[in-house]
């Protein structure tokens, strides 16, 4: 995310709006506070602190007791890194006020809805940390909403095996998961964000496979520049997931994506 006045190196709906804007660098109000312990401290400066300069505050809640906090945040630094890597961060603080210590947890995922979703399962409410209106791209209609709604809810019913964010022109992110629940029917999962940068919009879509390699067929021959549609599919029922299931293992990642 930058301030300029348009996204061409920066990533799907997180980009900054047209209008200049300033730097959003997230406050984690920990002015008097130590990690727990050297591990953390260590962990901290490696994964957050050092490129504090670099992250966007898109959407943040913190608890009356001021005992936790959640953050939804966008890397700029990440652009310069491994092409394709996710740029976007989730932070849970958490604080002991009596011992004025500090732990974290924290995620890297491709989209703004999977780190609200990564958030919630950790204890904040839903409507805590939606986006302000303004802060990047708007879904360009309800099924982007809706899908959107539903990672946000359901999202821990599904790993994430690997994603593609192209942040220049055209500006796309995609998503491979797979279900927890190895009964679905339709186990693989990919996603597609698309930002229309005239528009200042965002469409995301979803398309359901049966198997690994169906679902990298298509990732090959998208990346390959095929306009091959996503297979349609309905929104999954609800159902409940079993506590404790771990996520599944991984398959060879397919291919990521354009080089820069």
């Amino acid at each position: 995310m930058n301030s300029s006045t348009h996204p061409a190196h920066d990533a799907h709906g997180v980009v900054a709006p047209k209008a200049p804007i300033p730097t959003y660098e997230p406050d984690f109000r920990l002015d008097g506070y130590e990690a727990v312990n050297d591990h953390v401290a260590d962990q901290f400066w490696q994964h957050i602190t050092i490129e504090q300069d670099m992250l966007t505050r898109l959407a943040e809640h913190h608890t009356e007791d001021g005992e936790h906090s959640f953050y939804v945040m966008h890397n700029r630094a990440v652009t310069w890194g491994i092409p394709g890597e996710p740029q976007i961060v989730a932070l849970h603080l958490k604080r002991d006020s009596a011992a004025r210590t500090f732990r974290f947890t924290h995620k890297e995922l491709p989209l703004p809805s999977m780190a609200q979703s990564w958030l919630i399962a950790r204890g904040c409410p839903e409507d805590k940390i939606l986006l302000p209106d303004g802060m990047g791209t708007t879904p360009a209609n309800q099924a982007t909403r809706a899908l959107e709604q539903r990672l946000r809810s359901d999202g821990d019913h599904f790993a994430l095996l690997t994603s593609y964010t192209h942040d220049a022109e055209p500006i796309e992110t995609t998503v491979l998961l797979r279900a927890i629940d190895e009964k679905a029917p339709l186990p693989f999962r990919v996603l597609l964000e698309e930002v229309d940068t005239d528009a200042w919009t965002h469409t995301l879509r979803e398309g359901a496979f049966a198997t690994f390699e169906a679902a990298t067929q298509w990732w090959e021959a998208h990346w390959d520049g095929e306009a091959i549609p996503l297979p349609a599919t309905s929104p999954p029922a609800r159902h409940t997931t079993a506590p404790g299931v771990p996520a599944l293992p991984v398959h060879p990642a397919p291919p990521r994506g354009p080089s820069r």
